[in-house]
């Protein structure tokens, strides 16, 4: 099989790797289409992705759907032909504390798709094949393709992040980025009940991707920004823009960050959060919400404006360097 595979900077190859088969509790899913995120883009130009340093070469990619091919041992939730996509999480069994009850994106250790967080790294489905345990399929209803459903996972970052707010039905929100993730932000509030969504970014192409999945009033952020809203989302992950975007938020509002903030120290302007009693806080991938996002994709909630380009799996190295510098989705064609 053929599969993405990042060696170091710069160094992306498209390699043949033997064809895997499945254990028991496991399939093997050829897999169709790919997103490619953030930490992907990361890997392959810098060799490392937040704090996970990559030390032996990795298959990218954990925002895929396929079909299964081989069933392994045991499997009889599924049928062989069957669209699924797939939660790229393997928490560790260690038990949670109280205070994080439920919430297993929150485990001291996750292995996850295409991530080098841990060694061995734990391979990606940017490959021809990947064997998958049974209990990470999710199967898409029928109407949904495998090129929409590569759009689950981000999709359930975004519905995480907005949980993450409460309440939002009837409300108004303000999202500050309005690239993949923003988007979907945008997306998700409106498919959650919110009554008017705010959207800011300094790229007018992610503005016009937001309002395609439903903004209704943008901003360029260079110039103004909305004033005096309780529930804002940061999406940006801009450390100079957060001064901005609590100035925006209203005295006792919430702000949720799920855009990824850098490591390194950076200036930022935080005193309004003390002297407006700002609630500022994480939203970091998902528990489980990747089930109500198929759910929304099959209902017809069309984020396909999100997909700005679609490029073949030996073009690999040219999609990341594609989506670096675009504010949409770009998208693999793994089959």
């Amino acid at each position: 099989m053929k599969a993405v595979v990042v060696h170091g900077p710069g160094d992306v190859r498209v390699e043949e790797r033997p064809d895997p088969s499945p254990g028991r509790d496991e399939v093997l899913v050829a897999m169709e289409w790919g997103g490619i995120c953030g930490s992907d883009i990361s890997y392959a130009q810098h060799g490392s992705s937040g704090t996970a340093i990559l030390r032996h070469p990795l298959v990218l990619g954990h925002e895929v759907a396929g079909r299964i091919a081989v069933l392994g041992a045991g499997v009889s939730a599924y049928g062989v032909g069957d669209a699924v996509t797939v939660h790229p999480a393997s928490p560790s069994s260690e038990p949670l504390p109280g205070l994080i009850a439920g919430r297993t994106n929150l485990h001291r250790e996750v292995r996850y798709f295409g991530s080098a967080a841990f060694s061995p790294h734990e391979d990606g489905g940017f490959s021809s094949y990947r064997v998958v345990r049974a209990d990470q399929l999710r199967a898409l209803p029928a109407g949904l393709s495998t090129r929409v459903a590569a759009l689950a996972e981000p999709l359930a970052v975004a519905l995480h992040a907005v949980g993450r707010l409460g309440a939002v039905r009837g409300q108004t929100v303000f999202v500050n980025g309005a690239g993949s993730i923003g988007s979907l932000v945008v997306a998700a509030l409106k498919a959650r009940g919110a009554a008017r969504v705010l959207c800011a970014d300094v790229n007018a192409d992610a503005l016009a991707m937001a309002s395609a999945v439903g903004a209704d009033e943008l901003f360029d952020a260079r110039e103004a920004l909305p004033t005096d809203i309780a529930l804002v989302v940061e999406a940006s992950g801009v450390s100079a823009a957060l001064g901005g975007v609590l100035r925006a938020t209203a005295r006792g509002g919430t702000v949720v960050q799920v855009g990824n903030l850098p490591m390194a120290p950076t200036p930022s302007v935080l005193a309004d959060l003390v002297s407006r009693e700002i609630m500022w806080t994480g939203s970091y991938r998902f528990v489980d919400e990747i089930a109500e996002a198929v759910a929304l994709l099959a209902s017809g909630l069309d984020v396909t404006a999100l997909i700005a380009a679609e490029f073949d799996l030996a073009d690999a190295a040219a999609a990341i360097s594609a989506a670096a510098s675009t504010a949409g989705k770009v998208l693999l064609r793994l089959g």
